[in-house]
């Protein structure tokens, strides 16, 4: 059983579906439409439109496979179980096939859950994005009134902020931040703005061999870089944000800081999901699915493994990420079914396309300890390849061979065009 529909969900449920009992195998996502994610700030800076970035999630899911097409209410490992809101059985053809019960049973458990974003973590902000001028691209309609307001905006302060917690890519923010200083230039306002980027690291990416180019671009753009801080309250009646300061673990101090905005683009703390979070049997310290960041397979129950954003290892949150994870999962689950060893390993490897004008972008791509690139010259450069790539390029692999399981990350690539040295 595969839970969630997302990119990894998906691309598990593909890649496995061989290895059920008379071809069957669960799918267990609640959502109608399937999101390119990584397209939100592309929509949020006018490079794409919402409808480049949505496919119904009855076309992504493997026809053979059964979907049921409920929210998960609860985890009971214990029992090798789910329990569901209300069963509702679909395969991917016919919608119509209803059946009672609320628990389902399963051999294996793929976790593929991501994560909640967490609007209501940060006090007043889910009423805030209500109101014209605040705004975040990790929603599909919010990312849609963030380019709106982009374009609406004339003068003022303009105020983007990343918060301590993991998320969705961890350069969102100062990606939308970059495009809306090419968007206000465009239309001639830019002199008339000021733009600050709030994040919680010390630099402004954690990266250090991108981190340079970075801040020079930050320079460049004449952005007022505010490190290690992050957003607790939102006071639209003031139009004040309020920020934690934070010592040197990303933990608030007690101290914080108050910046006026005029405009306001927030990226949301996010949490695992509510059925994760409340499953303390799979947990790890932090709160997140505790599995072994090599194999995959959880660290509580041999018969669970992860994939994606729900995963508590350490790498970044990313599409990308949960690709080259499914590599490891390809080897690891067949082995764990034939009772032999898991040998399948993932490196921690991530990517993030920072995209800094209307036509560059810093390709980074990066494991915790050391950037990790597949392309055979220097990606720390901005560069309109890479711009080429992330516009046109990775959105085509991913509906087209991300989805379906056929693409592993770009580990093989990386020793082709690096003639076998590397990772």
């Amino acid at each position: 059983m595969v839970l969630g529909g997302g990119n990894g969900g998906c691309a598990a449920s593909h890649r496995f579906r061989k290895l059920a009992p008379n071809g069957r195998l669960a799918v267990v996502e609640p959502a109608d439409q399937h999101y390119y994610q990584p397209g939100f700030t592309l929509i949020g800076g006018g490079l794409k439109k919402l409808s480049d970035c949505v496919k119904p999630m009855a076309s992504v899911l493997h026809k053979e496979n059964v979907w049921i097409k409920k929210r998960v209410a609860e985890l009971q490992p214990k029992n090798n179980a789910v329990i569901l809101e209300m069963v509702q059985f679909t395969d991917c053809e016919d919608l119509n096939d209803y059946s009672d019960g609320s628990e389902i049973k399963y051999d294996l458990l793929i976790v593929a859950l991501g994560l909640e974003t967490r609007f209501d973590m940060v006090e007043g902000l889910t009423e805030a994005l209500k109101l014209p001028r605040i705004c975040s691209i990790y929603e599909p309609n919010l990312a849609v009134k963030t380019f709106n307001e982009l374009q609406a905006f004339e003068k003022g302060n303009a105020v983007f902020t990343m918060p301590n917690t993991p998320v969705k890519c961890s350069g969102a923010g100062q990606k939308i931040c970059y495009l809306a200083d090419e968007i206000f230039k465009k239309r001639g306002v830019r002199d008339d703005i000021n733009l600050f980027y709030n994040t919680y690291l010390p630099d402004v990416f954690d990266v250090p061999k991108y981190a340079k180019p970075l801040n020079e671009i930050i320079k460049q753009k004449r952005i007022d870089l505010h490190l290690r801080r992050s957003l607790k309250k939102v006071n639209v009646i003031k139009k004040e944000a309020v920020f934690d300061l934070l010592d040197d673990k990303a933990k608030p101090t007690g101290a914080t800081a108050v910046q006026k905005y005029d405009f306001l683009h927030v990226v949301p703390p996010c949490s695992p999901v509510k059925p994760i979070r409340e499953c303390a049997q799979i947990l790890n310290e932090n709160g997140w699915l505790a599995a072994d960041a090599a194999t995959l397979q959880s660290t509580k129950f041999a018969n669970i493994f992860g994939i994606g954003d729900c995963l508590g290892t350490p790498n970044k949150k990313t599409a990308a990420a949960a690709f080259s994870q499914l590599r490891a999962l390809d080897t690891n689950i067949p082995a764990f079914l034939n009772g032999k060893p898991l040998t399948g390993r993932y490196n921690c490897y991530s990517s993030c396309p920072l995209i800094v004008s209307f036509n560059r972008v810093v390709l980074a791509e990066f494991t915790p300890d050391h950037p990790l690139e597949t392309l055979p010259y220097d990606q720390g450069r901005p560069l309109y390849t890479a711009y080429l790539l992330k516009r046109y390029i990775l959105p085509f692999m991913y509906w087209t061979v991300g989805l379906n399981g056929h693409w592993l990350g770009p580990a093989a690539m990386r020793k082709i065009l690096h003639f076998g040295r590397g990772e």
